[in-house]
């Protein structure tokens, strides 16, 4: 039996940056990509709401990006900027709501060229308004035209939903296995109750990290209105998380993983 540990994920940067940071050429490309499809002018200056531990955000600024972020916790943003450190970098990230920020947050008045935010972090904001907000706070902080990249999983309404996601990781004699599962919706709140754990496994010690959180939920045509509703963006196309850029997807009733491609009116 494992140790057990009632803690936040969140407050354990290395481990979450070694399985989800393990994964990311594929949105890194897609990045890219993208900033070259969709933007008729240079991208230069990037920003991530929820940017974690910086996973992509270093590599980015090792392509020469200039780069912003912001997330709620601090352990995380301390992680973030001692990584950029690391690398010979400026401390990019601040300790922020990404519902609630303003470009004079980053000592700067110049806008930003795009921002991104790839994988659910969105659901983390609970209410319609805090939603509204951060599209408004995101808008604020781009030029005219700059492209904003949000992923994230929709409920969809037709067919069965994926309820539960598994993902391992090693680097030298540290290991992390990691479980995600739905606990459960409450349609009338849309909010969904998702169980996580962590099995650590290093030299010296082997415990489990078990954590709960709450995500809100969005059908596709709920998403749709949310966006058309905050009047600052276009969609531009759609992806799923496989990050193909030869292929768009129509997002519909059974729409699960997506990405819209938004750029600021």
């Amino acid at each position: 039996m494992l140790e057990v540990v009632q803690q936040n994920l969140y407050d354990f940067p290395k481990y979450y940056d070694l399985v989800f940071g393990s994964d990311w050429a594929a949105e890194f490309r897609f990045l890219l990509g993208c900033f070259e499809r969709y933007s008729n002018r240079p991208i230069k200056r990037l920003i991530e709401p929820a940017c974690g531990t910086g996973r992509l955000l270093v590599r980015l600024a090792a392509r020469g990006y200039e780069t912003a972020g912001l997330d709620l916790n601090e352990k995380a943003v301390e992680f973030c900027n001692a990584r950029f450190a690391r690398n010979g970098y400026g401390s990019p990230a601040i300790v922020g709501d990404m519902s609630d920020f303003r470009l004079s947050d980053f000592g700067t008045r110049t806008l930003f060229h795009a921002a991104f935010n790839p994988i659910n972090s969105f659901r983390h904001l609970l209410s319609e308004k805090e939603a509204a907000n951060h599209l408004r706070c995101v808008a604020d902080v781009l030029r005219k035209g700059g492209l904003y990249l949000l992923g994230l999983h929709l409920k969809p309404i037709e067919g069965d939903a994926i309820t539960d996601e598994a993902w391992s990781a090693r680097r030298g004699h540290l290991a992390v296995n990691s479980y995600l599962w739905s606990k459960g919706v409450d349609e009338k709140k849309r909010e969904e109750r998702i169980g996580m754990t962590f099995d650590v496994y290093t030299p010296t010690r082997q415990f489990q990290i078990q954590d709960e959180t709450i995500f809100r939920t969005y059908t596709a045509k709920q998403m749709q209105k949310l966006i058309e509703k905050s009047g600052c963006w276009d969609i531009l196309d759609t992806y799923d998380f496989t990050y193909d850029l030869k292929r768009p997807i129509t997002v519909g009733p059974t729409s699960e993983d997506v990405v819209y491609v938004l750029r600021k009116r």
